[in-house]
């Protein structure tokens, strides 16, 4: 069986795109862990996965799996990827497009300028809902301390549909992402894993973010990760409602107005190649 693919990348985040819609693709996770293989394989962070719409408000279903071949609920920096794929393929003219995800629905917009905006939906602020399970209750800021390799450290429980432990530090260039990651990763506290963040705030309208993400390691950017530092810092009182998000792969733009609203995320999308592959 050959299945045709796109590979794309949002601001480094990279991805394999796949048209479940025009061809027939079923896949085990073995076989998604081949396909991520950078040496061996393809090589991605994701995998989408573009299906039929399963509900009538929609117009397609987003599926997204880790490099390790775990199913995941959110990904900004794909669903950018989404748009500019099914509007290349031309699978829809529609300037709004709806697409049905685990989280629930999510509207994209390609802009004028190439960009793509995604309304995100509104953050989780419930850490019973990333899982996270351990006494005592976060605090109005949803802040909790856990311990890492060298100290505790203070974190925000924000989810995206997807589970992230957001930390602020002084430097993210000094700061050591994977260790830290992987131990917050591998912490009784989240039974399902988290998302980690690490975020430098330069001003109340810019940010430097690091992102460790469950099931891939450290991304070059990460769509749901700003978002959830965003809101973070936006619960800390040190960030406007209007924040540029310069991760390692580049710059996203994130708005939220506070706790009720959505939080918009506008970014760029990039097609790199087509092939195939045989199963």
């Amino acid at each position: 069986m050959r299945v045709q693919f796109t590979k794309m990348h949002g601001l480094g985040n990279d991805f394999v795109v796949i048209d479940a819609v025009s061809q027939h693709v079923s896949l085990r996770s073995s076989q998604i862990q081949k396909l991520a293989n950078r040496n061996t394989g393809i090589g991605f962070d994701q995998l989408l996965l573009i299906e039929p719409p399963s509900r009538p408000d929609a117009d397609f279903d987003y599926r997204i799996f880790n490099s390790d071949g775990g199913e995941v609920e959110h990904c900004g920096n794909g669903a950018r990827c989404f748009a500019k794929f099914v509007t290349d393929r031309e699978l829809t003219t529609k300037p709004v497009i709806i697409v049905n995800t685990a989280r629930g629905l999510i509207e994209l917009v390609l802009t004028d300028t190439g960009l793509v905006r995604v309304n995100m939906g509104e953050p989780v602020l419930e850490p019973q809902a990333l899982p996270y399970q351990a006494p005592p209750e976060p605090d109005q800021t949803n802040t909790v301390v856990l311990e890492t390799p060298n100290e505790s450290r203070s974190f925000g429980l924000i989810s995206m549909g997807n589970p992230h432990a957001v930390t602020v530090v002084d430097s993210v260039d000094a700061t050591a992402v994977a260790e830290i990651g992987q131990t917050i990763q591998g912490a009784v506290q989240f039974p399902d894993s988290v998302n980690v963040g690490f975020m430098e705030i330069l001003s109340t309208t810019e940010i430097r973010l690091r992102v460790f993400e469950r099931g891939v390691g450290e991304t070059l950017a990460c769509g749901t990760g700003a978002c959830a530092a965003v809101a973070y810092g936006r619960l800390l009182g040190r960030l406007d409602s209007e924040v540029n998000v310069a991760t390692r792969g580049g710059n996203l733009q994130i708005e939220w107005q506070g706790v009720g609203h959505d939080l918009i995320m506008t970014g760029p999308a990039e097609s790199v190649f087509e092939g195939e592959f045989r199963l």
